[in-house]
């Protein structure tokens, strides 16, 4: 296993340069790379040269040397003159907090549409980075950079890297082109849907296969949970069917982390399109994380760049079995689960339906047996309440949206 360190500015309040910094080693140990020790630098001591002063670069140069590290990782963003003057100094392969995460979201990108959003934020990265960064790539020999565009991009100069992000937009185009029809179908069968959001590894995946559990579909599917940051990169969407319920569709969407790349929350805008459809956004919460609320900072941030901020929010506390805290008075509605150990998971699975169409109204129709396309439409969108079959019509009390309630008010009784 490669052995790197960590540097850390301390910009931050009280404890939060350890959170980030655990955070970072999290980051490096999913990419299998141990972080065998620390190394902080005071915010007054920093330089535009080499990001930290001449007394921690060379107290950080000699335990480089002393112990072969691999890899110096530092929990910021480098400038090009940063990377290629540290590189000078410490032989090393450096890499910034953001080219860490491009790492790891080019190792879990499975779909050809992940591929593309990552190598476009790869190549967006790597442009002004060239010169400063062929040293790292060269020492890596099959570590960070060896996925996306890795070193034969380093061939390439500036323009050319311009051409080949034109190329790889066209292409995530066209995937998003077909993306959209199949929301607009969505739409058209006024089928509502749910975002579910929130940091990395707070259980927005084992809250959808929670749903799954108390879905009345045929064929419920499950997805995919670990333990680990960015456990997947693809949006996953459900149909769900809860019991007496109208159906709706549940969207699972990729984690967020402080400090999240611009060029990657770019370009993964067509898959976080998703979010800013929603009819209601699930926000799911680790209550247990001593800087919970840090987190829903972060997440409210790219909630706000993604122009969802104005979306009604459900505010999901997990994981309550493992803390004591009271929940924010000012993030409402919300509710106190613990998804592992199934405590108070009822209450939120009826407290979806509920936000989800607390603007339908309870109408009753009476509708020719000849026009079994209204009655269809009743029987797919809407909460059927009562069926009654008379002569020559029938007559079905339903609780409806706005739109629906409008297309039918020639059938209303």
């Amino acid at each position: 296993m490669k052995k790197a360190i960590l540097i850390g500015i301390d910009y931050f309040k009280k404890g939060m340069l350890d959170y980030y910094m655990d955070e970072l080693d999290n980051l490096a140990d999913s990419l299998h790379i141990n972080v065998v020790k620390r190394f902080k630098q005071k915010s007054d001591a920093t330089t535009s040269s080499h990001k930290i002063g001449k007394g921690k670069l060379d107290e950080v140069k000699d335990y480089v040397t002393l112990y072969d590290i691999d890899y110096v990782i530092f929990n910021e963003e480098l400038t090009n003159t940063q990377l290629r003057n540290l590189e000078d100094v410490f032989d090393k392969a450096v890499i910034d907090r953001t080219l860490l995460i491009l790492e790891i979201f080019a190792k879990k990108a499975k779909t050809k549409e992940a591929m593309l959003q990552v190598e476009i934020a790869q190549l967006k990265y790597l442009k002004p980075r060239l010169s400063a960064m062929r040293n790292s790539f060269e020492q890596q020999q099959g570590g960070i950079g060896q996925k996306g565009p890795g070193e034969k991009k380093l061939e390439l100069d500036r323009r050319k890297i311009e051409k080949e992000i034109s190329t790889l937009e066209r292409q995530l185009k066209n995937i998003v082109t077909v993306r959209q029809t199949n929301r607009k179908q969505r739409r058209e069968g006024h089928i509502k849907n749910v975002a579910i959001v929130g940091y990395t590894n707070a259980g927005k995946s084992t809250l959808l296969n929670t749903l799954l559990e108390y879905d009345q579909s045929e064929n419920p599917q499950t997805t995919l949970t670990k333990d680990q940051v960015f456990s997947t990169l693809e949006t996953t969407t459900r149909r769900i069917q809860l019991k007496d319920k109208r159906p709706f569709t549940i969207t699972d969407t990729i984690g967020f982390i402080a400090n999240l790349p611009h060029d990657l929350v770019e370009s993964f805008k067509s898959t976080l399109e998703e979010i800013r459809e929603a009819d209601l956004i699930v926000h799911v919460i680790d209550f247990s994380h001593p800087y919970y609320l840090d987190q829903i900072h972060t997440t409210d941030k790219v909630l706000k760049e993604l122009g969802a901020d104005e979306i009604e929010t459900l505010y999901v506390f997990n994981k309550s079995d493992l803390t004591s805290d009271i929940i924010p008075h000012n993030l409402n509605p919300s509710v106190k689960v613990s998804l592992k150990e199934g405590t108070n998971v009822k209450g939120l699975v009826d407290m979806i339906p509920k936000l989800l169409f607390k603007h339908d109204t309870t109408v009753v129709y009476k509708i020719p047996h000849s026009e079994g396309d209204i009655i269809n439409l009743l029987n797919e969108a809407s909460e059927i309440i009562t069926t009654d079959y008379e002569n020559d019509s029938v007559k079905i009390k339903a609780r409806v949206d706005t739109h629906i309630k409008g297309r039918l008010k020639n059938y209303e009784v």
